[in-house]
């Protein structure tokens, strides 16, 4: 094994087995480099793998930090360098969204501890049915703060928020915490989705982060189980 892979795999077993603590600075680049005797380039690499992992967040100026994992009981975390969203996934495609609903609302305490904000901020709460050649999918209930990803109108919800997100406002998305359950259908998502029987849902709940290390999405999909699958590559 190179020696940075290494490094990055010591420093995530710690981290998952809370030698670290959430928001906790990860030792100095001087210092890990005398500990591991390796040059400040190898270490920089080890620690840009457990950014990619969504483990940690660099802060210019200040240092590297552990991310919150706890709240959302992280014991596998999938890996990706780029979230396109939902229509970039489906390219080649016609993939269209009806709005259900788009609010502007407080959060319950739970959702805005989760987005780091306080219950009296306010956030979009948005509920979109998804479409892909005219096939309803997946139903999307989603929250964000206002304060970090202003300007949201209704032509950005029949589109892709990601999209504007990154391409309008300039920010980047780094990494996602989920938890994927099966669950049964509401009467109104059956309806949504057209679906009849008893046809489980694909649940995935999300935390979405900036490249900084802000939440800026609470989410929850449920998508139809006989149109979809989930892959995801776990480090050990």
């Amino acid at each position: 094994m190179v020696k940075y892979k290494k490094i990055a795999q010591d420093l995530r077993h710690e981290i998952l087995s809370g030698d670290y603590t959430p928001g906790q600075q990860l030792e100095l680049e001087k210092d890990m480099c005398g500990r591991y005797g390796v040059s400040r380039i190898t270490v920089r690499r080890a620690v840009d793998e457990l950014v990619h992992q969504g483990l940690v967040v660099k802060r210019r100026g200040a240092g590297t930090f552990v991310k919150s994992l706890k709240d959302e009981d992280v014991k596998e975390l999938g890996m990706a360098h780029q979230f396109s969203g939902f229509a970039a996934a489906f390219a080649g495609h016609e993939v269209t969204s009806e709005i259900l609903r788009f609010d502007i609302i407080h959060p319950q305490r739970e959702i805005a501890a989760k987005l780091q904000i306080s219950p009296d901020s306010f956030v979009y709460d948005i509920a979109r049915v998804r479409s892909v050649d005219g096939c309803p999918v997946v139903v999307e209930y989603t929250q964000m703060p206002i304060g970090l990803i202003p300007g949201i109108q209704r032509s950005v919800l029949e589109s892709s928020i990601y999209r504007y997100i990154e391409q309008e406002l300039k920010l980047h998305i780094q990494s996602a915490h989920r938890k994927v359950r099966a669950v049964m259908p509401a009467a109104e998502e059956k309806q949504e989705l057209r679906i009849t029987g008893d046809l489980p849902l694909l649940e995935i709940t999300q935390v979405a982060f900036l490249d900084d290390g802000r939440p800026f999405e609470y989410s929850i999909s449920r998508h139809r189980g006989d149109w979809n699958s989930f892959r995801s590559v776990s480090i050990r």
